[in-house]
């Protein structure tokens, strides 16, 4: 599986940590960016990962900012993402089984390394439910919702 991971300034620590663990799981990580310390704009960092995962270049994404709420904004702006922000594995397997997220967003002042790698290993290894979900996320690429 391929996954898409970004992040701003306040994120690219866990981000790349995150990245090392992907890839040493055998995940082929498609690294978006950003790389250091330097301040940067987080909506442009989720508008590379949303795009990387509405083309298909990636299967899955991760997006990391300091609370996570900035950048899950900037990938729910792409009609193809359905990103959740997530603080433990419980949210991060319901948004994949009830909402077939593709996308999840951590908080890199609040969420350390050991509980975004257990948020992540949920989010991947929870598949859609369908069913009666099914047409709830048909409803969330709507133009008007209904």
């Amino acid at each position: 599986m391929t996954i898409a991971l970004a992040a701003d300034h306040a994120g690219f620590a866990l981000k790349d940590a995150l990245a090392d663990w992907l890839r040493a799981e055998g995940h082929e990580v498609l690294d978006l960016g950003t790389n250091g310390p330097e301040s940067v704009d987080y909506p442009r960092f989720g508008s590379l990962l949303a795009e990387a995962v509405a083309d298909g270049r990636a299967t899955r994404g991760i997006a990391v900012c300091g609370s996570g709420i900035g950048i899950s904004i900037s990938v729910n702006r792409n009609p193809a993402c359905r990103c959740a922000l997530v603080n433990e594995p419980l949210s991060a397997a319901l948004a994949r089984e009830h909402n077939d997220a593709n996308v999840i967003a951590l908080g890199a002042r609040l969420t350390g390394i050991d509980l975004a790698k257990a948020c992540v290993t949920a989010f991947l290894s929870t598949d859609f439910a369908g069913g009666r979900h099914q047409r709830r996320v048909d409803l969330l690429s709507a133009p008007t919702g209904a």
